[in-house]
Formats: C-alpha cells, sequence, structure tokens
C-alpha cells in the first residue's frame, strides 16, 4: 500500500498538480486539500469579468467535480491543515486527524497584505477570493464612492471595473507612481492616463493617518489632514505568502517557502511551488524570487507534479504576466529590472513594445501595452528569445517592419 501524494491548497496551481500527478502516469492515491468549499477556480476574472458581468457571477471552476472523479483525485473543500510531522510523513488536522503522505506539494499561495489601519473597519475589503469578489461587486453601485488603496494590478484592474460600474473611484498609491513594481513607467502613464481620461483619481505620494467608520460610509484621514468620504475601501497593497505551515514544520522560508531548480524544499519529500513559494531563476544567474502570476502557478504546478514523479525537471520559464483594464491588454515577459538599456519598437493604432537588454547585449525583458491583444504575439516571440538567452540588433528590435520571428531563426 501506498500513502499517495498529497497536496494542500486548493487554487490554480494545487489542482493543476493534481490532474498533472495523473497525466504524467501515476496511479496511486491523490489528495487534494482546499481550505475554500468552492471547487478550485480561476482568480484572475475576480478583478474584471465577475465584477462587470451583467448576470450574477460565477466562479470560473479549473474542472468539475466530474472531472475530479473521473481522474480519482480526491478534493477535500473547506478544511484547513494544522500541522505536518515530517518524521511520520502525516499531514495533521484538527482533532489531530493524520493524512500520510509519500510526497506532499504546498501550493497554499498568498494573502492579501493587510492595512493594520483598516484592521478593525467594516467598510474595509480585501480582493482574494470568490466571495470576497461577490462582497465588493454588491457595492459597485452607480455613484458609489469607492477608494482603492494600493496602485498595483489588483487595485487597477478593480478601478477599472468599478468606473464601468458606475462607481466614482479614488486611488490612493504611496509611491511616486503607479505600477512600481514590474512595470516600466513609460507603460504606467499610459495606464495612468486612461484611467484619468475615464475620471478615476489617481493620487500618488500620499499616506494613510486614520480610517474610521461611519453610519453610512468610511473617513480616510491622509497624512496631511485631508479627508476623504466614502461608502467603501479596498485595500490593494500586496500579498504576503503563506508559509505558517511550513515554518512550524522546520521548513527553511525566506519571503516565501523556499525550493531548489525542482520546487523541492529542505525536506527531499516536500514540495513547494505557485505563489507560496520563493525559487531561483536560472536565466538570471539564480536569482530568487517569488512570483504571484497566474500563468506561474500553472506551470509550477505541472513541474512540481512531474519532479514529485523522481522527473528532476529544472524549472526554466521566463516570468510572464498580463492585465487588462478597459481596452488595453499589457504584458511583460522577463524581468525588467534586469535590463539597464531599453529600446521601444512602435506598433500602431498606440500600441508598443519595450525590450530591456542587459549589459551584454541578452534580451531580459519585454513590456508591452495596446488595445486588446496586439502585442501580445510579440511579446510571446521575444519571451522565446529571452529563454534562449539571445543578443537580437539592437536597430531590428526598434523596427516595426523587421518580424521578431526573423530575430528569433537568425
Amino acid at each position: 500500500m501506498t500513502a499517495g501524494m498529497v497536496i494542500i491548497g486548493g487554487g490554480e496551481c494545487g489542482a493543476r498538480a493534481a490532474f498533472a500527478l495523473r497525466e504524467n502516469g501515476y496511479d496511486g492515491p491523490v489528495t487534494l486539500i482546499g481550505a475554500e468549499k468552492h471547487l478550485p477556480y480561476e482568480r484572475p476574472p475576480l478583478s474584471k469579468d465577475a465584477m462587470i458581468s451583467p448576470e450574477h457571477p460565477v466562479a470560473r471552476t479549473i474542472a468539475g467535480e466530474d472531472r475530479f472523479a473521473e481522474r480519482d483525485i480526491r478534493f477535500v473543500a473547506g478544511t484547513t491543515a494544522i500541522g505536518i510531522d515530517r518524521e511520520a510523513k502525516d499531514v495533521i488536522f484538527a482533532g489531530d486527524d493524520r493524512l500520510a503522505y509519500d510526497r506532499l506539494l504546498l501550493a497554499t499561495g498568498a494573502v492579501p497584505r493587510p492595512l493594520p489601519l483598516a484592521a478593525a473597519s467594516r467598510r474595509c475589503a480585501c480582493l482574494r477570493s470568490y466571495d470576497d469578489a461577490l462582497a465588493i461587486r454588491a457595492q459597485l453601485q452607480p455613484g458609489a464612492r469607492i477608494v482603492i488603496v494600493g496602485g498595483g494590478f489588483i487595485g487597477l484592474e478593480l478601478a477599472a471595473s468599478a468606473r464601468q460600474r458606475g462607481a466614482v473611484v479614488t486611488v490612493l498609491e504611496t509611491q511616486a507612481r503607479i505600477l512600481m513594481r514590474g512595470v516600466p513607467e513609460e507603460i504606467a502613464a499610459v495606464i495612468a492616463a486612461r484611467h484619468r481620461q475615464e475620471g478615476v483619481l489617481i493620487r500618488c505620494g500620499v499616506a494613510i493617518a486614520a480610517i474610521a467608520d461611519r453610519e453610512t460610509g468610511i473617513t480616510m484621514t491622509l497624512a496631511d489632514g485631508e479627508k476623504l468620504e466614502a461608502d467603501l475601501a479596498v485595500i490593494g497593497i500586496g500579498a504576503l505568502p503563506v508559509t505558517a505551515l511550513a515554518e512550524a514544520a522546520g521548513l527553511e522560508t525566506a519571503n516565501g517557502i523556499l525550493v531548489n531548480a525542482h520546487l523541492q524544499t529542505s525536506d527531499p519529500d516536500i514540495f513547494a511551488a505557485g505563489d507560496c513559494c520563493a525559487f531561483p531563476l536560472a536565466l538570471y544567474g539564480g536569482r530568487q524570487v517569488r512570483l504571484e502570476a497566474w500563468r506561474n502557478a500553472q506551470e509550477q504546478g505541472t513541474l512540481a507534479a512531474r519532479n514529485m514523479l523522481g522527473l528532476c525537471e529544472p524549472h526554466r520559464a521566463v516570468p510572464w504576466f498580463w492585465s487588462d483594464q478597459y481596452e488595453l491588454g499589457l504584458q511583460v515577459a522577463g524581468l525588467a529590472d534586469e535590463g539597464i538599456r531599453t529600446i521601444r519598437r512602435d506598433l500602431g493604432d498606440g500600441a508598443f513594445i519595450l525590450f530591456h537588454l542587459a549589459a551584454d547585449g541578452r534580451l531580459v525583458a519585454a513590456s508591452g501595452i495596446g488595445p486588446g491583444n496586439s502585442v501580445a504575439r510579440d511579446i510571446r516571440l521575444a519571451e522565446m528569445l529571452i529563454a534562449r538567452s539571445a543578443c537580437p540588433d539592437q536597430a531590428h528590435l526598434a523596427a516595426p517592419d523587421i518580424k521578431l520571428k526573423s530575430l528569433l531563426a537568425a
């Protein structure tokens, strides 16, 4: 008898890993444990489609109950693990219930970074789960005053959705501009201008001194004494990896559960993947990173499953993320802060791509923005160039009449 494979975390990463175990020929027991009561679902629509859909939003599940049954995957919903007994190789639950494992995957994800000033407020919300989305959506009525604290992707996507539902929106950002992490200033400026065109008030370089609930709303006092009145405040100031279970088990952590190139933790029988893990990126000299991205969760879930089966495949994927706001689509491949020089390629209709080059001429990242999917194809080709550590001709990168596919072939 085999104890089987156990996955803690019923999100994108954990669900993909469970199915990948079957797709790679594993026929032993597979148990997926989720803290939420729902089947595993996609999170990207929560700040977009779930907010603006004219119909009551339904969680976009990764797989239905029938598919879990078909693949003989046991999904346990609404359950939280409270410990790991590494010596006995057991996951511990309330009441000292235990589940044995041969290999364990921690796909515990991340949670919204708290704003201490908002802890006691009933009119402050965070967006992480489907239930969070339903609660926030209910407040996005025409004329409702919504303050969003944080000018990152979640906050700005939610700002766009709130405006499309007729709410009056203010975005507060403590830093000098929006999208400071991972997005070049030139692209952030396009996003900011589009929001302002829609009537969103974006205020950067401001700090909150106090938050107080009122009978029908909330008052936010800024550091300079100015007071903002709102019906709802949404806090979107980043996310923290869920590492408590790993830490209690004695696994190494540092801004995430530390793993090697195979997504293996300091315990060879325990793996970690997705938003909760910090891993080395070979393309960037083994730089340790933690990525909160939909595709990364998918890719690492699949890779972790294969390595739980002993395939020992290293992580090689190029980081990639995207955001849709109004009609604009933003995509970034690679890590822009690894570049020291930027080359711009204009694609027409306001779309453009910035190519980020290292000192030796290697393409290390590409950032693009434009209507719809106008930058998607070229970002995908750039991603392939990045993966090959290519050093493309800079004049060719800037020339829109020279196809990136030809640079890839070269």
